[in-house]
């Protein structure tokens, strides 16, 4: 359509409106064009309050001014700028190119606005009502700001090219009829994608969306309660963090910020799954404060993921699962209470280097957490906290973290391996504390000392014989290979054979746990 273009460009078409005329006259002043009443019940874009002729212009003309629009006026700039302006019937740009700045406040659309694989400079529309997005493959060199928006019916961005910035700040989308509220997609966005207090009813779904700086979803909420994921974004890739924490509501809030005087905080809420499978993080995953409502059969899913930092500071789930399996992280921030219990939470694979835990976290704490990691002995929790622990310098705990972990795999054994293993827990707790076996030996010494005082011991062979010792027969008893030259030149009958007897079965068990336990350190060496 070409009627604004030509040598009567500077004439205003015959088959507008008079509220159309005016914006055409706008566009080319580049003004603002406000049809709002001043009445804020009125002016609502969501409220129910009916808009008339006198606030209505037609979609068809609002395509008109973006595709061919007049040439701005001398010394100004075209622009479509709307505040209060209802669009009566479909907006539609598909494959367009627009060049004019567009932005559109407290607007009210009738039906959906259409721009797949349009491409834009910058567009804003702020607090408006638009019954559904569809905007696959678009392209902005700017920004796409949506903030305070109302969809009823989605929002579709699937493989959408956002410059710089996506704003969804205090958006409400419901759900398409697919399921999903917002479709992401594959889309990329050059700088940050704000959706701070978004209200998104139904999946949020950002599968392989790559985002230049960081992702924040801080104070949102995420209602998808009935289907399996609230929050889809399975190789997602952020150049910096994802903010999953707190936002502040009221005039002096700010992001990232700790909040004024006064101000309300908002928790970052999801009832539905949470899937980060695979993603990419180049700072930080930050789950302080988030609430998350599970079902039984829902998870919040961070398999393979890799971060420098996860920050795993929300609430307890009460029901479902938290699966960290094969997951890298630096550092892991935790607080003891964040942990799900015993069966729902999985960390087969999970590698981190450091752990940083906010407040009181005490190893026999951190045990259970790693308990709760498996329903089945599974070494590799164990082995990797030791492993961190002993980098950090902390030796002994480190070996209470591996004497958990031959107690749990005692549970598993069968009967006659299970009693040898408390043998070796009750003797020299399966080699990390050696001090135990010299505390034993010790012990048996004594005694054998003093009951083989009273002993009746005819030698073997007359003239034979050393002298009799009985504190050097006892221990000559105990050690199972060094000969002390007492042993085989006296005869002993009755109770003090038997004793005899369990003396060399007692040294033979405390050497054997010695060298077991000798093994195992020389292995972690």
């Amino acid at each position: 359509m070409t009627e604004g273009a030509g040598p009567h460009a500077d004439e205003v078409p015959e088959d507008l409106t008079a509220v159309e005329a005016g914006m055409w006259q706008a566009f080319r002043n580049g003004s603002v064009y406000d049809l709002s009443s001043g009445d804020a019940v009125v002016d609502d874009p969501h409220g129910g309050h009916p808009w008339g002729p006198e606030r209505t212009v037609r979609a068809r003309v609002v395509c008109w001014l973006l595709l061919d629009g007049p040439p701005a006026l001398a010394g100004r700039v075209s622009s479509l700028k709307l505040v209060g302006v209802r669009i009566s019937g479909a907006l539609d740009l598909a494959g367009g190119t627009v060049v004019p700045y567009v932005e559109m406040r407290d607007c009210r659309f009738e039906r959906d606005v259409l721009l797949p694989e349009a491409r834009f400079t910058t567009v804003r529309m702020v607090d408006c009502s638009i019954p559904r997005l569809e905007a696959a493959r678009l392209h902005t060199e700017g920004d796409l700001h949506l903030p305070r928006c109302r969809f009823p019916g989605g929002v579709r961005l699937t493989d959408a090219r956002i410059g710089t910035d996506l704003l969804l700040n205090q958006a409400v989308v419901h759900r398409d009829r697919s399921g999903r509220s917002i479709a992401g997609d594959g889309m990329t966005v050059g700088q940050d994608l704000q959706a701070e207090m978004l209200e998104s009813h139904g999946e949020l779904s950002l599968r392989s969306a790559t985002i230049g700086v960081s992702l924040s979803l801080r104070g949102a909420r995420l209602l998808n309660p009935y289907t399996r994921l609230a929050l889809n974004a399975p190789q997602l890739t952020v150049e910096r963090s994802l903010y999953l924490t707190p936002a502040g509501v009221g005039a002096q809030a700010r992001s990232g910020m700790t909040p004024a005087r006064g101000t309300r905080i908002q928790r970052f809420e999801c009832q539905g799954g949470v899937r980060l499978d695979d993603g990419r993080f180049g700072d930080a995953v930050d789950f302080e404060g988030a609430r998350f409502a599970f079902t039984d059969d829902q998870e919040l899913s961070l398999r393979r993921v890799q971060t420098p930092e996860l920050r795993f500071l929300g609430e307890r789930p009460a029901r479902g699962r938290v699966v960290l399996s094969g997951a890298r992280v630096v550092n892991l921030m935790d607080r003891a209470e964040s942990w799900p219990g015993p069966g729902r939470l999985h960390m087969g694979g999970f590698a981190y280097e450091n752990l940083v835990p906010r407040g009181p976290f005490p190893l026999e704490l951190r045990l259970r957490w790693v308990d709760a990691a498996s329903a089945e002995y599974n070494p590799e929790p164990y082995e990797r906290l030791a492993a961190v622990l002993r980098a950090g310098g902390e030796d002994e705990e480190a070996r209470e973290v591996l004497l958990a972990k031959q107690r749990r795999r005692r549970e598993s054994l069968p009967l006659a391996a299970k009693l040898w293993g408390y043998a070796q827990d009750w003797t020299v707790a399966y080699g990390y504390r050696p001090g135990r076996a010299a505390v034993w030996m010790a012990v048996l010494w004594a005694g054998g000392s003093l009951a083989f005082a009273h002993a009746h011991h005819p030698p073997l062979k007359s003239g034979e014989h050393p002298s009799w010792d009985p504190a050097l027969f006892a221990l000559d008893l105990l050690l199972p290979v060094i000969d002390l030259g007492q042993v085989g030149f006296w005869q002993l009958s009755g109770g003090w054979q038997w004793l005899a007897t369990a003396f060399v079965l007692l040294g033979w068990i405390l050497a054997t746990t010695v060298a077991a336990g000798a093994t195992r350190t020389l292995r972690r060496t």
